[in-house]
């Protein structure tokens, strides 16, 4: 294997670990968005802060890897992605700022409209972030991203390819968040929002799949070396994947929740590893392959060493603390019993988690 390549590989596994642990946390504000109002949908909401809180901010790690192995190993490919798409990062960027920020303030709204306004910017970023790196990635892949990066800024991603692929991203994501937080529920004992989740997941993988299957239809025009590409060499991760899929949503239905985490994992690599495996070897579709695109050989081989050192420094840490996430320790929420989280200031209990002070 080539340094190129070797370089290319750990970058898109890269977008792999994203795209599964951080989509799981990014899927889960359209659960918070659809949970309700403050009172009925307290319960979900609650479960979403206490299965993503201990992770949220470390997914991000993959992306930060993804983007410095980029711009180092393959710098002008990476100039001209930041010039043609622009517009589209910078909402992606938004979205990450704005939903990091409301999920940390909701926490100590003073009242119940500030509570509310923190969650729907939760929430509502939780969507956009996905549905923009989706279009970015299916801007790349339809090759309207020429290497001058001179491209159009508004017309490369406002295209039937990167629509699609933005709402595959949201789609994805949001059937990731929910098996693995039905499967949080089911394991803390709370029956009536395991049956609630249970009934959502259920609505959102059949939607999932189908934009999934239909997304395929226009790529045979509008990216043809992508088309050929899923239709060739990735069709057995195709397949995988909507068997994957297929075998989430009957486990799901069967309330096999534990197994249903890794097939919905499963689904999700593989629509990405599709993706990764068809638009091989262009790393600017149709205009500048992996090798014409890369790096001195000294930078390359400096980032291989340092992918060695984060393999030994960091994947512990995060797997550790994945495996923490999942103890019998963590699996109920404080105080879950009676539904409400109490501080040392003694502030009074509200169904939605926030703290509301004086009589009520």
């Amino acid at each position: 294997m080539s340094l190129e390549i070797a370089v290319a590989a750990a970058m898109f596994t890269g977008v792999l670990a994203y795209a599964v642990l951080g989509g799981a946390d990014f899927g889960s504000g359209f659960f918070d968005l659809t949970a309700g109002g403050a009172r009925r949908g307290a319960e979900l909401r609650r479960q979403v802060d206490h299965s993503i809180g201990p992770v949220w901010e470390a997914n991000h790690v993959w992306l930060i890897f993804v983007l410095v192995l980029w711009w180092t190993g393959f710098p002008e490919t990476f100039a001209a992605v930041m010039s043609t798409l622009v517009v589209p990062l910078l909402l992606a960027l938004g979205g990450i700022v704005l939903r990091g920020s409301a999920f940390a303030f909701r926490k100590y709204a003073a009242t119940l409209r500030q509570a509310r306004l923190f969650g729907v910017v939760f929430a509502g970023s939780s969507l956009i972030t996905p549905f923009f790196l989706g279009t970015v990635a299916g801007a790349i892949a339809s090759g309207r991203v020429p290497p001058e990066g001179n491209g159009d800024p508004w017309g490369s991603w406002l295209t039937t390819t990167s629509l699609v692929g933005g709402v595959v991203a949201v789609g994805t994501c949001a059937f990731l968040a929910g098996v693995f937080l039905v499967a949080d529920a089911d394991r803390a004992g709370r029956a009536r929002l395991t049956d609630q989740l249970r009934r959502r997941v259920l609505a959102v993988g059949l939607v999932t799949g189908a934009l999934v299957l239909a997304a395929l239809v226009p790529l045979h025009d509008d990216a043809p070396t992508l088309w050929a590409g899923l239709s060739g060499r990735a069709l057995p991760l195709v397949v995988l994947s909507a068997v994957a899929g297929a075998g989430t949503v009957a486990l799901v239905a069967l309330r096999r929740f534990g197994p249903a985490r890794w097939s919905a994992v499963t689904a999700v690599a593989s629509v990405v590893s599709g993706w990764g495996v068809a638009q091989y070897p262009w790393l600017l579709v149709d205009e500048v392959t992996i090798s014409d695109a890369a790096g001195a050989p000294a930078t390359l081989q400096g980032l291989l060493v340092v992918v060695g050192i984060a393999v030994v420094l960091v994947l512990p840490a995060l797997g550790y603390l994945l495996w923490l996430t999942q103890s019998e320790s963590w699996t109920s929420p404080p105080d879950s019993t009676s539904g409400h989280f109490r501080t040392a200031d003694q502030s009074l209990p509200h169904p939605d988690g926030v703290r509301r002070r004086g009589r009520t």
